[in-house]
């Protein structure tokens, strides 16, 4: 028999009168193992002898890694239904092996974690039970982290019912040697579980299908007993989708604005979801089709509230699994949709149907969310602040100029012709002020802002640019020992970039971050690539999309060597490196080597004897352009250093 929900009609069900799940149920299950269910239809025989079973794994993951993968499986009720003697456990067992073989980072997935979403059994029989119980062996003997907790198909009433058949099976006794459990309430039927995944613990909590006003409190006490922990809450019931599911693929409207609280996730959301800051994701099953929103808490920050279920689906979801890929990195939540069971299966074998439900795709199984999570958990857990560094443990040995800008002026006031911005190396490459006719009184100032991995804490802003050529920028001084330097044996050269939002590439690209004076025709430069009137080393951010340029002539060459990088967004700041071993030069972005770093044999710089420009450009030995944004810590170090050395190093 087929059973489509529920237990009551949710919110959204009520007002559209939609009758997209066919036969509501109308009354609760009588108690667990006892129900009185109406035959509407039959099950599709289950093909489950033709898949093979997959060699089961190590459960590996890392704990450390800044992505990991939260696998989610929703209601697999139509597998275990004992009363009609229909069980088949096969699709369950061999999601269980996918979760095992996919965690650790050699299987690209790193799963730390899977979170059961209700309606295990479709009718809370103690032999559905009994089975259910034996297929969790499979997590249980390898020592997996998961969570499981109680659908209205597997219980009867809320979270005070006492005993059950899902208590004797899954209950809190389950989890005792299990090191990612971190209790339950009196009732047994909530649970908490917290798991390490990218160097921190994280908190997820298994709510029963209705929990009462105790459950909540000790839901809100387990989260101010963990102050620090994002946290994760899993129920049956919690949001329901506003649109149906008669036609495939489903017409979901927006697939990111398609979910509603229903009138039992409305309480949830005011007695424990809004206020507790540390709940950033919410997932739930019960319903379908899939959907999601986002909601506002009360301080102003979003929860992400989802409902994923496949029964509706070829056999029943066969244990679909929803994955969750969490990248700290990109500050990103990719999700995705598969069912190992049937991918176990040999391609050849799969029925029609089976083909189609190997992946489930489309906007509302297969999306990415945006999260800043560093933001996004700054309240419980505040943004590390790395604090400024004394020159001294920044001059490395061969260091020959360095600059900062951390005890020049206040934020927002302008440099000017009476400072002199010291070398902190101590060799003399002091920088003064040098301001094109009519500059504006803001064109070079001072500014608080800079990199978070910056030594000094501060930057210069310049708001330069040509069209006509306009600005202020820094020099050193005729006499300057750098102005000699060829950097014969090697040379590292770093600095902290950011560009703002009207960074203009015709007003603004090609302007150099730092330039050596003297053209390439007057060093007798010529030969391929080579532009007689362009200076004869240059950092430049060019008008192509804002990639870097490192533009030099070498001593054992007649023309340049360029060095380019992907483009750079804006607003954000970017530490460059240039380092050359004495025979090759390579750029770096953010310590990661780019992708056009040329083979050509490249010895040091050529030099006349002139000046270096700090935030200019010249042609033919006029300046053309002035450098529009901020520039941070700049040092200059005479021998190749590791990406590990570098200014933004620990």
């Amino acid at each position: 028999m087929s059973i489509h929900e529920d237990d009551g009609a949710s919110t959204s069900q009520q007002s559209s009168g939609q009758n997209r799940r066919g036969f509501l149920r109308n009354a609760a299950l009588a108690g667990a193992g006892a129900a009185a269910l109406s035959t509407v239809g039959s099950l599709p025989a289950f093909a489950a002898e033709s898949n093979k079973a997959t060699k089961t794994g190590t459960w590996r993951p890392n704990p450390t890694s800044l992505q990991f993968t939260l696998a989610v499986m929703p209601d697999t009720q139509y597998l275990a239904w004992g009363s009609q003697d229909s069980i088949n456990m096969k699709p369950l067992e061999e999601s269980f092996r996918y979760v095992i073989n996919n965690s650790g980072d050699d299987s690209g997935d790193n799963i730390v974690f899977l979170a059961g979403l209700g309606d295990i059994t479709q009718d809370g029989d103690p032999t559905s039970f009994e089975a259910v119980g034996k297929a969790f062996k499979v997590l249980d003997n390898h020592d997996v982290a998961y969570s499981v907790l109680a659908g209205n198909h597997d219980v009867t009433g809320d979270d005070s019912r006492g005993d059950s058949a899902y208590l004797q099976t899954l209950g809190p006794q389950r989890f005792k040697r299990a090191k990612t459990f971190a209790g339950s309430d009196p009732s047994g039927y909530n649970t908490a579980h917290i798991f390490q995944a990218a160097g921190r613990s994280w908190l997820l909590l298994a709510l029963d299908w209705r929990t009462t006003d105790a459950g909540l409190a000790w839901a809100n006490d387990m989260i101010k007993a963990h102050p620090k922990m994002p946290v994760i809450v899993t129920t049956h019931e919690l949001v329901d989708s506003t649109y149906g599911d008669e036609v495939f693929p489903y017409e979901s409207g927006d697939p990111e604005n398609n979910a509603v609280l229903t009138s039992y996730g409305q309480r949830l959301w005011d007695e424990l979801i809004k206020d507790n800051d540390q709940i950033f994701l919410t997932l739930n099953g019960h319903f379908w089709p899939n959907g999601r929103m986002t909601k506002k808490n009360a301080h102003g920050n979003d929860v992400h509230l989802h409902i994923t279920n496949y029964q509706n689906r070829f056999m029943g979801g066969g244990a679909m699994l929803r994955l969750y890929h969490f990248d700290l990195a990109r500050n990103t939540i990719d999700v995705e949709t598969k069912n190992p069971w049937i991918l176990a299966e040999d391609a050849a074998a799969r029925s029609p149907l089976a083909q189609e439900h190997s992946r489930i795709t489309g906007p509302v199984d297969n999306f990415s969310m945006p999260i800043n999570f560093g933001e996004r958990f700054a309240s419980f857990i505040p943004l590390p602040v790395r604090p400024a560094r004394p020159a001294n443990k920044v001059l490395v040995k061969g260091t020959l100029a360095y600059w900062r800008f951390d005890g020049g002026g206040a934020d927002g006031t302008p440099v000017t012709s009476a400072q002199t911005i010291r070398d902190l190396s101590g060799k003399g490459n002091d920088l003064t002020l040098v301001t094109l006719p009519g500059a504006a009184a803001d064109a070079l100032t001072w500014s608080a802002d800079h990199h978070p991995d910056q030594p000094g804490h501060a930057s210069l802003k310049f708001a330069g640019g040509r069209n006509p050529v306009h600005g202020a920028y820094l020099t050193t001084r005729p006499n300057a020992p750098l102005n000699i330097e060829t950097f014969n044996s090697g040379y590292t050269i770093e600095a902290f970039v950011m560009m703002p939002l009207d960074w203009n590439s015709g007003n603004n690209g090609n302007a150099s971050i730092l330039s050596r004076r003297g053209s390439a025709k007057d060093a007798g430069k010529q030969g391929k690539n080579t532009n007689p009137n362009e200076p004869l080393a240059q950092l430049n951010i060019t008008n192509n999309g804002r990639e870097v340029q490192w533009n030099h002539y070498p001593l054992n060459t007649t023309y340049p060597t360029t060095n380019w990088s992907h483009g750079l967004v804006e607003l954000r700041w970017w530490h460059i490196a240039v380092v050359n071993d004495g025979r090759l030069s390579k750029l770096y972005i953010d310590s990661s080597p780019v992708a056009d770093n040329p083979s050509r044999e490249s010895i040091g710089v050529t030099s006349l004897g002139l000046e270096w420009l700090l935030g200019a450009h010249e042609n033919a030995g006029k300046v053309d352009v002035v450098f529009h944004g901020n520039v941070g810590d700049i040092r200059i170090v005479n021998r190749p250093l590791d990406f590990k050395d570098f200014m933004t190093g620990k």
